[in-house]
């Protein structure tokens, strides 16, 4: 089956690999001649595990270019563009619609098509992009069959790969059955498991073949605001906890293994820190809250989440507070800067927010970060702080060293080394990443979060 994908982000461009590999034949859509010719020439544009072998594989199947190619035959577009946060919360639909434009200008006459939200959305743009189309159509006088459908997308950065070849479920959103028939073919691979797993991304032992869900545009819709808004609670949740086990001597780690085990909750995303960042959960909270506010109606608990997740930014100034009494003069070392490991990815990065009050309060701030100091120094040009090549060098003259990001090698430095370098003793593990006796044992004080 053909494919158009218009965006290559971590959406379009993971969800073009992975369709790519399974043998559909795919086109890959973007705007940005700089970004087409990297991918062209097989350099990949975002940090991914197993990506940058995919995109090598790619060549034959996977096309990469700046216009949207005719759309004739039977076919299906997936529109995976941006959709930032406006001043009111609510989603920002401008490339959406602009995409929806550019497809309908491109479908030939006698065109079958099924065109997919595959961004997350506000409730309603399905019908909404279907106007859009229809419009274009008419004005055209171009006679085609064109479906729109939901098929909101699931996938954790950091492991977008994996979660494209073996998804927990799929869920099609569409009012015409002719439509979910399509997509029922163009995921067949997937649901059924017969494809030859890339050998960057294996097939999990043991791993059940995923659910479809078949619904309405609407409720497909919501499902992805309503997953996204769950997960961000459950991670404010075991914060706020945290916060309590803090004062009456508890350790949260202990608290939350024990209720994981509880298969009604589950230990995924009970980790308290300093909270959850990236491009998903902060924008699709607020635009949630933003929705409801439109049908005037209170979401109170998304609400909280969104309060506790910043609130637990401040806890850590606040910590370091507590350590050092005087912030001004100090110098403190983060220890990451994506939002979250095995990504480069600094959209809403708990760091940022920490080294600008840090800065506001005279502190000197160094940082280090495996893959993310490039993105840093283009999309952060004024962030006062200086870069580090290694942890070593990060550590000079520190008074204190916070981990951020949970980055694998963090987890394994040799801490006597550090200790040696630093100027003082203390080490925050803003991710409880750490062992706390490895790093006491090395003469520095230990402080975690909720522990």
């Amino acid at each position: 089956m053909h494919v158009t994908i218009i965006g290559t982000g971590y959406v379009g461009l993971t969800t073009g690999l992975a369709l790519s590999h399974v043998g559909h034949d795919v086109t890959c859509v973007d705007t940005n001649p700089d970004v087409v010719e990297r991918l062209r020439a097989g350099t990949p544009t975002i940090v991914e595990h197993g990506l940058p072998e995919l995109l090598r594989d790619a060549k034959d199947r996977a096309r990469f270019q700046t216009s949207i190619p005719p759309l004739k035959g039977r076919g299906v577009v997936l529109i995976a563009v941006g959709t930032p946060t406006r001043a009111d919360g609510d989603a920002d639909l401008q490339y959406v619609d602009q995409a929806a434009r550019d497809v309908a200008a491109a479908i030939a006459p006698g065109a079958d098509l099924v065109v997919v939200n595959k961004s997350t959305v506000p409730i309603g743009s399905a019908r909404h992009v279907a106007g859009i189309i229809e419009r274009g159509l008419a004005e055209l006088g171009v006679d085609a069959r064109v479906a729109v459908a939901s098929n909101p997308e699931f996938l954790a950065e950091g492991r977008a790969m994996h979660d494209s070849f073996y998804p927990d479920r799929i869920v099609i959103g569409a009012d015409d059955p002719w439509a979910v028939g399509v997509l029922r073919e163009l995921y067949a691979p997937f649901l059924e498991q017969t494809f030859e797993p890339p050998a960057a991304t294996p097939r999990p032992e043991r791993y059940p073949l995923p659910s479809l869900v078949t619904t309405t545009t609407t409720s497909a819709e919501l499902t992805k605001y309503a997953a996204n808004s769950f997960l961000a609670t459950k991670i404010s949740f075991i914060n706020e906890f945290a916060g309590l086990a803090e004062h009456v001597g508890a350790d949260v780690t202990e608290v939350a293994r024990a209720i994981g085990l509880d298969e009604r909750i589950g230990p995924r995303f009970l980790h308290a820190g300093i909270g959850w960042g990236g491009s998903c959960f902060g924008k699709d909270t607020r635009a949630i809250v933003a929705t409801a506010e439109r049908y005037d109606y209170a979401m109170p608990i998304v609400r909280a989440a969104i309060d506790v997740n910043y609130r637990q930014r401040l806890r850590m100034l606040g910590k370091l507070q507590e350590h050092l009494k005087v912030l001004r003069g100090t110098t403190i070392g983060l220890l990451g800067l994506a939002f979250k490991a095995d990504t480069d990815d600094l959209r809403d990065a708990p760091a940022i927010t920490l080294a600008r009050h840090l800065a506001e309060r005279g502190a000197v701030i160094r940082v280090h970060d495996p893959v993310a100091m490039p993105n840093a120094r283009t999309q952060y040009p004024d962030l006062p702080v200086t870069y580090a090549d290694d942890e070593l060098t990060l550590a000079s003259g520190c008074d204190a060293l916070v981990v951020v990001t949970d980055w694998q090698q963090y987890r394994h430095l040799d801490w006597r080394a550090l200790a040696q370098a630093m100027r003082g003793t203390i080490v925050l593990d803003a991710r409880n990443a750490v062992r706390p006796e490895v790093v006491r044992s090395a003469g520095l004080v230990y402080a975690g979060v909720g522990r």
